[in-house]
């Protein structure tokens, strides 16, 4: 048997094979735009996911002979939150708005001046801000009523990917979680918040646990695809829940951190710890929680980088077949840490995780006219860094306890990375073996639906294998000690003037 799972990112889809238990068998991997419609409006088109996720399926079945009629099932899991509005037959009315999109400021504040701000917090167990959902159904509702109107069925995306699988709506129960409408401790919808957003219960797909067997593949999605007709289909959940099962991340200390567009520090909880910094979500686990410190442009500080300053090096890569990363951060590494007085904050999109600020924006900071391409490069690493360890030193003040981070995603790539990672955390990163990211965790769920893990964290802890492990070199660790203070002084120190120039610009 074969367990396929999906994972729809910011920018790609991936789709991995695994045996039931845990080896990586085939990847396939398919991308598509992020459409910056003007500064803070992110969108994408639902259908580019749908065609990227049929390529990358297909790029794996074909790389294992008669894979297809081998596959007990398929999850999906996604980037997350997103608002996908279908009509009653099951088509778009809007571009989706991702995430990143923060275009529902003025929302947040209209539901916090007819809520209160401690009001939603308290029910929903997140802090009111542009990144959920009901923000942006508000915005929807001010600025589209019509199609709003139109609107028969609000899905994730992993909904809209298992919609075209299945003929069939869902939600999960973590995805769920993010939507900023239900009363986090009943998971009932919450009336107050769905009435001011303009929805109703019948807006929503039923809640259902993400392991759960949603429906089959059609005939038509077979077709599409590459599967066999009437393969089950779980429900899903969100990519940094499924990253945290590929991490193996079940045990209170053991976070985790997914590193791509994006990175997300996840840490794992009985439910008993509470952090308004922080996004709270139910792990894809049954019983777990999470606390998520979402950060906004990790990977896509570097990937900027690439594309407005890296031409030498993507050519050189196409010449030698190779990442132009990989060329980039060959460079970062002839330089000594503290990237010789370079400091970059990675606020490029503003900031989510700790600090919750949308005007926030890039800065390198120490530029002078003896500094090297290269310290720009390293200066991008170590930024993204130390606002990693913000969020965790946030986390210890809360009652977190974090003793190791356990890395995962596109980001694990550079060793260089993750021993910066380590050295400023000063904590051990390790890497479980084959990481591909979320799908693992993905996989997990299909063999949970098929009851192929009667006791899944001891099946966990024996499919994760921690391959490689980086630990933090002392002397660098004091030397990014002394630098921290000074990364956190250049935000608090240029707060009100981002937002000063926000209103100019």
């Amino acid at each position: 048997m074969l367990l396929l799972g999906i994972d729809i990112g910011t920018t790609a889809a991936k789709a991995a094979l695994f045996s039931p238990d845990g080896r990586l068998q085939a990847v396939g991997q398919a991308e598509y735009a992020v459409n910056h419609v003007r500064p803070g409006w992110v969108e994408q088109n639902p259908e580019d996911w749908w065609q990227a996720v049929c390529v990358a399926i297909r790029q794996a079945l074909a790389s294992v002979p008669n894979s297809a009629d081998q596959v007990g099932g398929v999850a999906v899991s996604a980037q997350a939150p997103t608002l996908i509005a279908l009509d009653r037959s099951g088509q778009p009315v809007r571009p989706a708005m991702i995430w990143m999109d923060r275009r529902a400021e003025a929302e947040v504040a209209q539901i916090n001046d007819q809520l209160g701000a401690e009001n939603v917090y308290r029910v929903t167990g997140n802090r009111t801000d542009a990144f959920y959902v009901a923000p942006k159904l508000l915005w929807f509702k001010n600025h589209e009523p019509a199609l709003l109107k139109k609107t028969h069925k609000l899905v994730q995306i992993n909904g809209y990917i298992n919609y075209l699988l299945t003929n069939t709506y869902s939600l999960d129960n973590v995805h769920a979680g993010l939507l900023q409408l239900r009363d986090y401790a009943t998971g009932g919808w919450s009336a107050e918040l769905c009435d001011l957003c303009g929805v109703k219960n019948s807006h929503f797909p039923e809640i259902l646990p993400g392991h759960h067997i949603q429906g089959e593949v059609t005939p038509k999605a077979a077709e599409a695809t590459g599967l066999r007709p009437g393969t089950p289909v779980m429900v899903g959940t969100v990519d940094g829940a499924a990253a945290a099962v590929e991490a193996g991340a079940v045990d209170l200390g053991a976070a985790a951190e997914m590193t791509g567009t994006s990175t997300v520090l996840l840490m794992p909880n009985d439910g008993s710890v509470s952090e308004s910094a922080f996004i709270a979500m139910p792990h894809a686990i049954p019983g777990l929680h999470l606390l998520l410190g979402a950060m906004v442009a990790s990977g896509a500080s570097l990937r900027w980088y690439r594309d407005q300053f890296g031409l030498t090096e993507v050519q050189a890569a196409s010449n030698l077949k190779l990442d132009p990363f990989d060329l980039l951060t060959q460079q970062a590494a002839q330089v000594k840490p503290g990237s010789d007085g370079v400091i970059f904050l990675p606020y490029m999109m503003g900031e989510r995780a700790p600090l919750w600020h949308t005007n926030a924006r890039g800065v390198f900071f120490g530029v002078s006219l003896s500094t090297q391409k290269a310290a720009f490069i390293r200066a991008i690493l170590e930024g993204t860094a130390f606002a990693l360890r913000h969020n965790v030193e946030v986390a210890r003040k809360a009652g977190v306890t974090i003793t190791e981070i356990r890395s995962v995603g596109g980001g694990t790539r550079s060793a260089l990375w993750n021993q910066i990672k380590a050295d400023v955390l000063g904590v051990p990163v390790l890497l479980p073996e084959a990481s591909v990211g979320a799908p693992f965790g993905d996989a997990i769920l299909v063999g949970m639906g098929l009851g192929l893990y009667p006791n899944i964290s001891q099946s966990l802890r024996e499919m994760v294998k921690l391959q490689t492990r980086y630990e933090p070199n002392a002397e660098n660790h004091k030397r990014y000690s002394q630098i921290y203070p000074i990364f956190r002084s250049i935000y608090e120190q240029l707060r009100e003037v981002f937002d000063s120039a926000a209103e100019i610009n």
